[in-house]
């Protein structure tokens, strides 16, 4: 729980937390232009959660873009205008403050852009999504860090509480992504949304359509980002916004029973793969693989009688669909995609190592097709063990180990890791005289099966000998030496 100041004379005095320089350039401006700036927003509730900031907002009564400009000569830093938004921008020593003119806004119903005025700190603070984030301390020297706090956010950071200074239908049907910023505040401080908020969210579920997908999925990644994504996914599954945004992570929720035989949730299976994950990385796209790794099990669920649940193929299916899931979420197609893409594929095959005798040649196919990405496809499978029997953890856990060490000694012994061929097309063709063509591709897939079955060893001299013998096998001849 955070500490709290105590009020002094009915007010809570911040003077202690105001520390950097910039403040006191602040204060001095305001006083000398008879200017009441303020410190709002992030940085005073970062105070009250012990965490760090080096983003500080600061809005004037007043313009606030003349005002930054007048800090930044003061301190001698360049300032960045944007007019079209009303605000400034400057750097110093280790922090980035920004600056604006206090505002009201209004909103019509096409459009989260608001229709801004000139307005008072009150104004200011009304149109803050979050009372966490409409505190303000002052400071201009007449009352320099005092805190103002209209609508009880210290009390709803005490009581670990997400609410809007105002109501929240209205709050959220002008600005619908305030809905996905409250799930991710949530799952960022591991607070609990207001009530009259959750029932705000439901009933504004349509108006998230009019926000662009950049900034739905870049809340989303937040929320992926925190320490515990499951509190946000739950959010976002119960109030409903899950099966707007992502509708394919939803059709994993439910248990079908037959003949008495059910599968697990594999939502909630996921959701648990996802938490486990952030225990060990902070790579979103790590955790991405976690979201994405049994997506396409209910497109591949069958019911086999006798036997009970199977979703055969859907790491192949799953992997197949990571690329469409990634454009419809406008998340970035390169090598990124690419990396989750192979995490899902390969994800069951170091579990299937785990639960048999591990031959040297499985793990070199693991290594060949993992490459550098054997790490982080290890991670995920180790979360991916979901199981509440003891025993089948200790279980698995100790098979993995084995299943490490072996990949570790293949590795140090045959240097699979993005394997390269001791022997090239150019080589096979110098070789035996002849140009590009079937005979080439034939002899190069016998080179790689026989190195990673394990028998010729991988380099040149072992790779040059069994060519020559093959190409024999399918009448070629041997025209020229290869170094």
């Amino acid at each position: 729980m955070p500490r709290i100041p105590k009020p002094l004379c009915g007010f809570i005095f911040m003077k202690q937390h105001l520390q950097h320089p910039v403040f006191s350039v602040i204060s001095s401006l305001a006083a000398g232009l008879n200017v009441q700036a303020f410190a709002i927003g992030g940085y005073v509730r970062d105070i009250f959660l012990h965490r760090p900031s080096k983003d500080i907002d600061i809005v004037v009564l007043g313009n606030g873009i003349e005002f930054a400009e007048a800090v930044a000569a003061k301190l001698n830093v360049k300032v960045s205008v944007f007019k079209n938004f009303g605000t400034a921008m400057l750097r110093y020593q280790d922090v980035e403050v920004e600056f604006v003119g206090a505002r009201k806004e209004s909103y019509r119903s096409e459009s989260r852009k608001p229709i801004v005025e000139n307005g008072t700190l009150d104004d200011d603070q009304k149109r803050r999504d979050f009372t966490i984030n409409a505190l303000a301390i002052t400071l201009h020297p007449d009352n320099y860090g005092v805190l103002v706090d209209p609508f009880d956010g210290i009390a709803d950071i005490e009581q670990k509480l997400i609410r809007t200074p105002l109501n929240p239908v209205e709050t959220f049907s002008d600005d619908p992504l305030r809905m996905m910023r409250a799930i991710r505040f949530a799952s960022q401080l591991n607070f609990r949304i207001d009530d009259e908020a959750i029932a705000a969210i439901k009933s504004n579920l349509h108006r998230i359509k009019i926000v662009s997908q950049e900034r739905i999925s870049d809340e989303l990644n937040k929320i992926i980002l925190s320490a515990k994504p499951s509190i946000g996914f739950n959010y976002l599954f119960d109030t409903g916004l899950l099966h707007i945004i992502f509708p394919q992570m939803v059709a994993l929720y439910g248990v079908e029973i037959i003949n008495g035989k059910g599968h697990k949730d594999n939502f909630y299976h996921t959701l648990q793969v996802l938490d486990n994950i952030c225990e060990t990385t902070d790579d979103l796209w790590l955790r991405w693989a976690a979201i994405l790794h049994d997506i396409a099990k209910p497109p591949t669920k069958r019911f086999e009688p006798g036997h009970g649940w199977t979703f055969h193929g859907h790491e192949d299916k799953g992997a197949r669909m990571v690329p469409k899931i990634f454009a419809q979420l406008k998340l970035p197609l390169n090598e990124k995609m690419k990396f989750v893409q192979k995490l899902v594929q390969l994800h069951l095959r170091p579990i299937v190592l785990s639960q048999s005798i591990v031959t040297d040649s499985a793990v070199r196919r693991l290594l060949f097709e993992a490459g550098e990405d054997i790490e982080a496809l290890m991670l995920l499978c180790k979360a991916d063990v979901t199981t509440k029997n003891e025993y089948k953890v200790k279980k698995y856990r100790n098979n993995f180990e084995l299943v490490l060490q072996k990949i570790k000694d293949v590795e140090e012994r045959d240097s699979i890791r993005n394997w390269q061929p001791p022997v090239t097309g150019l080589d096979i063709m110098q070789l035996f005289g002849i140009g590009e063509g079937r005979e080439v591709g034939i002899i190069k897939n016998k080179i790689r099966e026989a190195i990673l079955e394990g028998e010729i060893p991988n380099n040149r001299e072992a790779a040059i000998n069994f060519t020559i013998e093959k190409g024999q096998e399918i009448g070629l001849k041997v025209v020229a030496s290869t170094n």
